[in-house]
């Protein structure tokens, strides 16, 4: 967010400090009863790059391109909505495959000797802006530390118009352990561009919300992308350990800083009871 020069109004306002902390909108000012003109203006412009990010056409021959430039293989799919406007008014629509979809995988999947380790599916969601700017980053910090696990993946799914329950049958056409859908969030006031990723083990159709798990709010101005590779690839090696995922499994990923480089016990997740001392 740009600086700038506060005018005497604000130097009286004890909220500024704040101001300059956060994109929240606080501490506008006020011209009598109604808020200032660049304000105003300013709220305008960011609700309609929200809802640009909602029309904004999914390109998934241009990502399969970008996939394929890095050694990534790709599957081009569409959901049972037809259109954007049947997606935005049929959730149920986007949650499942289009027929020709559903035997396109299966046919893959007869011809590939079954199941994978993982299934990475992308989908437009209601924001194809989050999914064009942040897929190919995220994924390169994912294989770089997931590198080392050995687990079998399936070409990269691209589907159109796909919502966050459509990896279930992506997943489970795929015989896939495990599924991560990448998926852009709904437009924030402050954030049009949010990626969301949503992690299931043993997916299946039918599966509700409580068997994944998500992390939220990837993008540049918010959860980076190699601290969102290093959350997910937690929940997939405890999910592998524990056979479950969702509300059974938590985050309780350690992460190094700098200021707790030789300090074991300020790595640990501030949720947790210290073991060192009496309950």
């Amino acid at each position: 967010m740009e600086s700038k020069t506060p005018s005497p109004q604000d130097a009286e306002n004890p909220w500024l400090a704040l101001r300059r902390l956060t994109p929240a909108r606080i501490a506008l000012g006020r011209t009598g009863t109604s808020l200032p003109t660049a304000a105003q203006l300013d709220f305008q412009f960011a609700h309609a790059q929200a809802r640009d990010a909602v029309h904004l056409p999914f390109d998934p021959i241009g990502l399969s391109r970008q996939l394929a430039e890095r050694g990534r293989d790709s599957l081009l799919l569409h959901s049972a909505a037809s259109d954007r406007n049947t997606y935005l008014q049929r959730p149920d629509l986007g949650r499942r495959l289009h027929e020709d979809s559903a035997q396109r995988l299966r046919e893959h999947a007869q011809a590939n000797s079954g199941g994978v380790d993982l299934a990475i599916v992308v989908a437009d969601g209601l924001s194809a802006l989050a999914v064009h700017r942040h897929t190919l980053p995220f994924l390169a910090r994912l294989d770089e530390q997931m590198a080392a696990d050995g687990w079998t993946q399936s070409p990269v799914v691209l589907v159109e118009q796909g919502r966050v329950a459509v990896a279930d049958e992506v997943g489970e056409l795929l015989g896939a352990r495990m599924t991560v859908m990448l998926i852009g969030e709904r437009p924030g006031l402050s954030s049009p561009d949010s990626l969301g990723l949503y992690f299931t083990y043993n997916p299946r159709v039918g599966l509700n919300d409580a068997s994944r798990n998500c992390i939220s709010n990837v993008r540049l101005e918010g959860l980076s992308y190699g601290m969102a590779a290093h959350r997910l690839l937690y929940l997939m090696r405890e999910a592998c350990r524990r056979q479950l995922s969702g509300v059974n499994l938590k985050d309780e990923a350690q992460v190094q800083t700098l200021e707790a480089d030789g300090h074991p016990e300020k790595n640990r997740n501030f949720l947790l009871s210290d073991p060192d001392k009496p309950a």
